[in-house]
């Protein structure tokens, strides 16, 4: 089992919603702290204790610093579930 893969490629959709969030106050909070958080480091701790996505079986996990990322978020901005996260 591997991680997935996302490779920067962008759906139409991401292109389209890009422009409608040029003046959206929380992405330009999460622009900011993206600036000041050395995410490099943290991913390298979080890669060396998540044992999930080590294995050849199963299907293929999400990378860690991205989980945290989702966290974060949810702490952040009060959302009560993983499914309205992931809306």
């Amino acid at each position: 089992m591997g991680y997935k893969d996302f490779g920067g490629k962008f759906s139409f959709a991401d292109l389209a919603v890009r422009g409608l969030l040029e003046h959206n106050r929380s992405v330009k909070m999460m622009e900011r702290i993206n600036k000041v958080v050395k995410w490099r480091n943290i991913e390298a701790l979080l890669r060396e204790y998540y044992e999930v996505g080590r294995r050849k079986e199963g299907a293929d996990a999400y990378p860690p610093l991205i989980l945290l990322k989702c966290l974060l978020l949810q702490k952040w901005f009060h959302i009560p579930s993983d499914p309205e996260l992931e809306n």
